[in-house]
């Protein structure tokens, strides 16, 4: 069995993780590295969001559960994950969460890198309403809650990490590799050559 990875591709909504997990995973099955394997956050929320809906206490306890189980089995079995999160930086709570979800790969040695996604409010609203966003997650759809939700988010979060701040999430990403990746002008591709170099 080969030694599995982790790679948490973190950022507000619709800055483009789940492209980049995608092309990210493409591009390792052409070269001569480990292939990565995608597990984005619609993964878990889009069926539990058909069934509880997603402010329920059954929608949030069962997407901390499946998410955690994936990440745990993955590690075990020495999988190369990219594993996409809306991350909220300021709270406690997450950082916490999140420590939690990358301690089956850090319990085992293996590496646990985090790359962090960042485009402005603009470009994001903009790939909100992309096909590609849009036909992998149907809690999307609605354009308007959509776009409301990223406001929301926007104004209730800290999603980015910003230098000097000294919030309990720069804690988490202390003890591993980070790297910050502005995709305001990044395609998919681009950025992805640029995560695996």
């Amino acid at each position: 069995m080969s030694a599995g990875e982790l790679m948490v591709l973190f950022g507000p909504p619709a800055v483009g993780k789940m492209t980049v997990g995608r092309a990210v995973c493409a591009r390792s099955a052409l070269g001569p590295g480990p292939v990565w394997r995608l597990f984005h956050n619609h993964h878990t929320i889009e069926p539990l969001h058909e069934i509880f809906g997603q402010d329920s206490p059954a929608f949030g306890t069962l997407n901390a559960e499946f998410r955690r189980r994936v990440i745990e089995e993955a590690a075990a079995t020495g999988v190369h994950l990219v594993f996409t999160t809306v991350w909220n930086l300021a709270g406690e709570r997450d950082a916490a969460y999140v420590r939690g979800l990358v301690a089956p790969y850090a319990d085992r040695g293996l590496a646990v890198r985090f790359v962090e996604l960042y485009a402005d409010l603009p470009t994001r609203l903009e790939r909100n309403a992309g096909a590609d966003r849009l036909t992998a997650k149907p809690s999307k759809r609605d354009l308007a809650w959509s776009e409301a939700h990223l406001h929301e988010r926007e104004e209730a979060f800290t999603m980015n990490t910003s230098p000097g701040v000294g919030l309990p999430g720069d804690e988490v990403l202390t003890d591993f590799s980070h790297l910050r990746l502005d995709t305001t002008h990044l395609g998919p591709d681009e950025a992805a050559a640029h995560i695996l170099t």
